[in-house]
């Protein structure tokens, strides 16, 4: 471990030399299954030949000329993305944090532009995550990442998820936005039901405010569908992806509705690299595999699988009570500490990821088959023996 690093990380005694589709290998040889992707990022594999032959092409021809010139690769990306969900407009960005704090500006001064500076607050949700900047660690509200961070940005008004009489009782006339993860990730993979978030929508629309989705983790296809909220047939404003967009790559993307994406006009607001030829060209690969015919559907097909294979596995119920989640983004409900399963499962070879509400996390490559849920089963199986004895 490199002593000239900053010690902000707790990291597993582990390095990895190279990957390759669902799998990690060290450098003497030995082979993890991966079913963290990198927090939910390396969702079509590691070194994806069509990524790869992507990113290996526009780096034979442009890296990097910067937001002051037309970028191509750029264009077609949001285009592709408009095409294929709600919004009208993108602006890219590199990382997730990013996307939500491009998400929350854009509320402000879109309320701005109608004639309303004083709204400015956002209603956000318990055991939400939407980042690690000074604003999105105040929008998620979370001690552990508010430590030391005091005082907290003022901006952001939160009660519990599923719960929309608090919702409705949180807005106030400097209310702006209301920001909502459709599955909470880090939090401990808590699904907001299609009830609550076609009500978020129904008060956004009589207060008058702007709705925000952050699908950083949940969205491009982790779910079984493009993006997370198509299962409750409701639509945002604004929405902030990243993680399985770059497909290890960095990059963000916020997305909005015209009216809305109109209040930023020149010089409102800016990246040096988002969006650059790179990224977008790694972008566009993701999207040509992830909106192919059929991908989706063998997801869907692949994680009810899983699902039933995993809840199967509950059996007496003394390491964890049952599954939650959806698609390939799954929560194990422990019993006993999440990080004594994490390790049993990890002496097993198989990787998977802790999250509050003492949750076991599991966010598979879209591209697994019956073999790779067979092989994470039969390692979760014995690391069940093991905790459970």
């Amino acid at each position: 471990m490199s002593t000239s690093l900053m010690a902000n990380y707790g990291r597993f005694d582990l390095t990895f030399e190279r990957g390759e589709g669902s799998y990690l290998y060290t450098a003497d040889g030995e082979r993890y299954l991966d079913f963290g992707c990198g927090i939910g990022v390396t969702s079509l594999g590691h070194a994806h030949p069509h990524v790869v032959a992507a990113l290996e092409g526009q780096a034979k021809e442009l890296w990097h000329v910067s937001n002051l010139y037309h970028i191509p690769p750029q264009a077609r990306l949001a285009e592709r993305l408009t095409a294929a969900s709600f919004a009208d407009r993108v602006l890219f960005c590199n990382s997730g944090a990013e996307a939500m704090e491009c998400a929350i500006k854009l509320a402000r001064i879109y309320q701005t532009s109608r004639g309303a500076p004083e709204r400015y607050r956002v209603v956000t949700f318990r055991n939400a995550f939407h980042g690690r900047t000074l604003a999105t660690i105040a929008a998620g509200a979370q001690a552990k990442h508010l430590k030391g961070f005091e005082p907290a940005v003022d901006a952001f008004d939160q009660v519990d998820l599923n719960d929309l009489d608090a919702a409705r009782a949180a807005i106030g006339d400097e209310t702006a936005a209301l920001l909502v993860e459709p599955i909470q990730g880090e939090g401990g993979v808590h699904p907001a039901t299609d009830a609550f978030l076609q009500g978020l929508r129904a008060l956004a629309d009589e207060a008058g405010l702007v709705l925000i989705f952050d699908e950083v983790q949940c969205g491009v296809g982790r779910t079984g569908r493009l993006f997370a909220h198509e299962w409750a047939g409701v639509t945002p404003d604004i929405m902030g992806v990243a993680k399985a967009l770059g497909n290890g790559f960095p990059i963000g993307a916020c997305l909005a509705r015209e009216e809305v994406a109109a209040a930023m006009v020149p010089g409102s607001h800016g990246t040096t690299f988002g969006g650059n030829p790179l990224a977008c060209a790694v972008g566009n690969a993701v999207l040509d595999v992830v909106l192919a015919d059929g991908f989706l559907d063998t997801v869907q097909k692949n994680s009810a699988l899983l699902v039933e294979r995993l809840t199967a596995l509950a059996g007496n119920k003394s390491v964890y009570t049952g599954v939650r989640g959806r698609g390939m983004m799954l929560g194990l409900e422990c019993v006993v500490p999440n990080m004594e399963l994490l390790g049993a499962l990890r002496e097993s070879k198989v990787l998977a990821l802790p999250a509050d509400s003492n949750v076991l996390r599991m966010l598979p490559p879209l591209t697994i088959g019956e073999a790779e849920i067979d092989e994470a089963c039969d390692a979760l199986e014995r690391a069940l023996a093991q905790v459970g004895s």
